[in-house]
Formats: C-alpha cells, sequence, structure tokens
C-alpha cells in the first residue's frame, strides 16, 4: 500500500531544518501540497533567517508544491494569516504537524521565569495558536490530521529541562482532548516524541549517537501518523529506525472502606495501588471516574 497525499493541504512548522524540514519533504514527495513555516531562528529562539524558503527551493526543485511562511507560531494573527492563504491559494488545510520549538536549558535551581514562559509559549501555546486557526476548517470539511510534538523528556523526564518537559507532556494531554472533540468530524490527533539528532540536540548528543539519528528516520512515523488511514489518540516515538507506542495507564487500583482512609491506609495498600499487573489504557479521563465507581460500589456489594 502506499500512502499517498495527492489533493492534501499540509502545514508544517518548524519546518526550516532538522525533523520539520524532513516532514515537509516526505510529505511534499508523496503529493502534498505543503506550507513550510519557520521564523528561522537560532535554537533558542533569537533571532530570524529564510529558513522555510530554503526548504521550498529544495520542494520545487524535486517537482513539488510549497510556499513559505515566517510567522511566529506565538503570535495568533499571523497564524490566522498563514490559514487563510493557505486555503485562499489550495482550498483547505488537511494536515498541520505542529514541530515548532526552542530550548533554554537549565537546571530549575538555574532557569529563569523568562526561559520556563518562553518554551512554554513557542511550544504548547503555539501548537494551540496553530491548531486553533486550522481547527474550524477542519471541522467544516470533515476532515483533519494533527501530529503534536512530544518528547522523552515530557513522558520520563531529563535533567535541565522542567520548562520543555512540561510543555511537552501538555502536548500529549492536548492531544488526548483534541481526539476525542475531533472524533466526529474526522479528525484524528496523535502525538509524535521522536529521538533525533537535530540542531536543538547538537550539543547535548554524545557525537556518535548524534550521527545515527537523522531526522529522516522519525519522518516515516510522522507521515502515517497524519495519513488518510491514521489511527488517533495515541502517543508514538521514532528514532533511528525503531519506533514504539507509549500510553498512559490505570492500574487497578483499590477502594478502601471507610476507615481506613487516611495517611496509613494508603501505606498499607501500596503495594496493591501500585501493581500493574491489570492496568488498563483509558480512551478518556472519565474513564478514571468509572473505575473509582465500580471499586467503590463493589465495597457496598
Amino acid at each position: 500500500m502506499t500512502i499517498s497525499f495527492e489533493d492534501r493541504v499540509a502545514i508544517v512548522t518548524g519546518a526550516g531544518g532538522g525533523l520539520g524540514r524532513s516532514y515537509a519533504l516526505d510529505l511534499a514527495k508523496r503529493g502534498a501540497k505543503v506550507v513550510v513555516n519557520d521564523l528561522g531562528g537560532a535554537g533558542d529562539g533569537t533571532g530570524a533567517s529564510d529558513a522555510a524558503a530554503k526548504v521550498v527551493e529544495e520542494i520545487e526543485a524535486a517537482g513539488g508544491t510549497a510556499m513559505a511562511n515566517g510567522g511566529s507560531v506565538t503570535d495568533e494573527e499571523q497564524m490566522a494569516e498563514m490559514v487563510a492563504k493557505t486555503k485562499e491559494t489550495w482550498g483547505g488545510v488537511h494536515v498541520l504537524i505542529n514541530n515548532a520549538g526552542i530550548l533554554r536549558d537549565k537546571s530549575f535551581a538555574k532557569m529563569t521565569i523568562e526561559d520556563w514562559k518562553l518554551v512554554i509559549d513557542v511550544h504548547l501555546n503555539g501548537s494551540a495558536i496553530c491548531t486553533k486557526a486550522a481547527w474550524e476548517t477542519m471541522r467544516k470539511q470533515a476532515y483533519g490530521r494533527i501530529l503534536n510534538t512530544a518528547s522523552s523528556t515530557g513522558l520520563y523526564g531529563n535533567f535541565g529541562q522542567a520548562n520543555y518537559g512540561a510543555a511537552k507532556l501538555g502536548l500529549a494531554g492536548f492531544t488526548k482532548t483534541l481526539a476525542i472533540e475531533g472524533a466526529k468530524y474526522n479528525i484524528k490527533v496523535n502525538t509524535i516524541a521522536p529521538i533525533a539528532a537535530t540542531r536543538m540536540t547538537e550539543d547535548i548528543m554524545p557525537p556518535a549517537m548524534f550521527e545515527q539519528l537523522g531526522p529522516d528516520n522519525v519522518a516515516p512515523a510522522a507521515v502515517y501518523l497524519v495519513s488518510e488511514d491514521a489511527p488517533t489518540n495515541l502517543i508514538v516515538g521514532a528514532g533511528g529506525g525503531f519506533f514504539h507506542a507509549a500510553y498512559v495507564t490505570l492500574t487497578d487500583g483499590i477502594a478502601l472502606p471507610e476507615g481506613e482512609r487516611t495517611a496509613e491506609g494508603v501505606a498499607a495498600a501500596w503495594e496493591q495501588i501500585i501493581d500493574r499487573a491489570d492496568e488498563k489504557v483509558p480512551q478518556s479521563g472519565a474513564e478514571q471516574g468509572a473505575q473509582a465507581f465500580v471499586k467503590l460500589q463493589a465495597l457496598d456489594g
């Protein structure tokens, strides 16, 4: 089966290099008309360049169709204008990959609140702003594929990246709610957690690992997750030819009777509380409450 994006229009943010560039090139090769968005700044978000235009040149030289956009994902007006121009030029927006990001790494003790807010703003708020700009179009056309970008730091933690990790896990939660709200409009929403050597990770990865983890090895997962037959509401990791899924799970747990609902009662039941033997993968937040209700009803049964 060949995955095609003929007659599809895709927006990829942060596509002037690294992962975004690889996504844009692959989508264009498969027939998509691609908006290459990139402010063109450095890894810490400072400065600007014509990075997006250069990727457009690559796409056009290979026979594809693309246009550059230098708007900031944190600017609501600029992102609304980007979507409006895309619709005016190509008639719709079918795919959105929220990839733009920056790093301001420091231990939390040394991190300024300015660095905290800026990373949250670009990754989390920027993804929400871009998605909001395209959401109504996708609802009206009853078709949309959105990919948000998490990371191992967001899912599992990493020293010196409290701001980045908070933003990235926030995006996983953002995805889960959008997947539920978008389902009846044929909008599928997923999260990718790349393991990749990019401009942002060049200074923090060992050289040998950096060489093995090129962005082109993440693109296959990203492109599949925004294809017509994509799943929805998943977190998928990819890098170096390795692909896996990550889940937020719920253990079977225990309902404590009245009189045992104390810190001591929790301590006594701790091993049963954290026992993963029968853990589940909830498809919505409501399932946590439902499981608690079932357990509490059993106490009375």
